[in-house]
């Protein structure tokens, strides 16, 4: 698994947007501190391909939640067709991989802060990997002396992502670190050390909360994690350099130039329009434009588009959206995310005052974040079927509500599967290869070919580990 890649987006890099500084990737710009360009190489590395990762990712899991739908009639993933997604396998592994070199050389060199962060993304990355096919080789996967890694049990992966987020904590909190990391090739969060410790806990609260199907499932571990967290939008971590377009603003461009893509579901337009449920959400205005008949609909998931898709039949995501506009974030981890895993977990522990104050506050925080007129968005908290009252609060609306704030976010579908697909008028795509809701992905054809000895057999159908039986 060794590769030249790190060394290519050296290449690559410079071209990047940069709002601060010219010279952000310069990796040769320090002449005192000898030992860290190479760390500071992979650290530039590390932190723009884990938040392109997380776009790989969702970019796939945003059909099966049914943000996005294919134009196209009988779309692979639309329609839970075994889908080959080797490039998605192999650019989390590429990443994990300069990462692994990265804690490495950095223990090797006393750079504590380099770790820390190291192992925050470390973690990040390999959880995306367990949430889609739940094994993976991990323990011996970067060992260069193994051509073909044993996969590491599937619900075992998230004791090491936990282990990798707590170590990266204290690295991140240690006194004598050699090294600091250098603000501008640290391109998640300029340098600072706090923000990678609220990042570890919030991950870290994602983690735990995934795991409500089981005996095991915390509440009050949930909530532990959440009081170290984000408190603010400022906190949120999200990447706003790019090599060229930000990547769903490059869908919206190429929805403009013919060349089809981005269209939005059918069942997330009519969950935001007031037909699902009752109340009109001001985020879809900021999210899409209307149709040429002066409405949002959408496209139902494996049916295809209704028209010739250059007539603005459909919604699409807009170059003026908040999640597509030139330059538009890559969002990892939010403070509204934030306030709905703790809205979850103090309702799951019975405190309904605590869970119906962070569903508001997650809201509020989601649309403060995309931009949201005030005086719209105190009317909808104000809406009886959104503001309920603290005697009246559900899961069903506090994962409702995360469901649009986490819009394009690849942990929607850890929440579907906990959630078994409940979403009001979630039904089936048409034309489905399943009769039942799609539970994991396939193994890569990549993987097949090179270690097909030791990937398990497993159906589409088959629950990941975290979600029961």
């Amino acid at each position: 698994m060794k590769r030249l890649h790190t060394i290519l987006l050296y290449i690559a890099l410079p071209g990047i947007l940069i709002s601060a500084c010219s010279k952000s990737f310069d990796i040769n710009d320090n002449p005192n501190q000898a030992t860290t360009p190479p760390l500071n190489g992979l650290l530039v590395s590390a932190t723009y391909h884990t938040a392109i990762n997380v776009y790989q990712v969702s970019n796939i899991t945003s059909y099966l939640v049914q943000y996005l739908a294919s134009p196209n009639s009988d779309g692979a993933t639309d329609t839970y067709q075994s889908t080959d997604y080797s490039t998605t396998w192999k650019l989390l592994y590429d990443n994990m991989t300069d990462i692994h070199d990265l804690i490495d050389q950095a223990g090797k060199q006393g750079a504590a802060r380099h770790v820390g962060a190291g192992e925050i993304m470390m973690a990040i990355n390999l959880e995306m990997l367990n949430d889609l096919w739940g094994s993976i080789p991990y323990t011996s996967a970067f060992n260069a002396n193994v051509i073909q890694p044993a996969y590491t049990a599937d619900d075992s992966i998230y004791t090491y992502c936990i282990a990798l987020l707590d170590d990266g904590i204290l690295q991140m909190k240690k006194t004598d670190t050699k090294y600091e990391l250098d603000a501008a090739k640290d391109l998640l969060f300029g340098g600072r050390n706090e923000a990678w410790i609220k990042t570890a806990y919030v991950v870290k609260a994602r983690i735990l909360n995934h795991l409500t199907k089981k005996a095991t499932y915390n509440a009050a571990a949930v909530l532990a994690a959440v009081a170290n967290a984000y408190t603010t939008n400022a906190d949120d971590a999200q990447m706003l350099q790019f090599q060229s377009l930000s990547p769903w603003n490059e869908a919206a461009v190429n929805n403009i130039n013919n060349s089809l893509d981005g269209w939005l579901s059918a069942h997330f337009v009519d969950a935001m329009n007031g037909k699902t449920y009752g109340v009109f959400d001001p985020r879809l205005p900021l999210i899409t434009d209307t149709t040429k008949f002066g409405d949002y609909r959408g496209t139902v998931n494996g049916a295809g588009r209704i028209g010739s898709g250059t007539d603005q039949e459909e919604c699409y995501l807009s170059v003026n959206g908040f999640y597509s506009k030139p330059g538009a974030p890559l969002l990892i981890a939010t403070n509204a995310e934030c306030r709905f895993i703790e809205a979850e977990a103090a309702f799951r522990s019975g405190d309904k005052k605590r869970a119906y104050s962070a569903y508001i506050l997650g809201i509020t925080a989601n649309m403060d974040k995309v931009g949201v007129d005030t005086a719209k968005r105190n009317a909808y908290l104000r809406n009886p079927a959104v503001g309920v009252g603290e005697g009246t609060i559900t899961l069903d609306l506090i994962l409702k509500e995360k469901y649009a704030a986490q819009f394009l976010h690849p942990d929607t579908w850890n929440d579907a599967r906990r959630y078994d697909y409940k979403y009001k008028n979630f039904n089936l795509p048409e034309n489905a290869q399943l009769t039942t809701f799609i539970r994991r992905l396939a193994y890569p054809d990549t993987e097949k070919s090179r270690n097909g000895a030791n990937m398990p057999a497993v159906k589409l159908t088959d629950h990941v580990w975290w979600d029961g039986n």
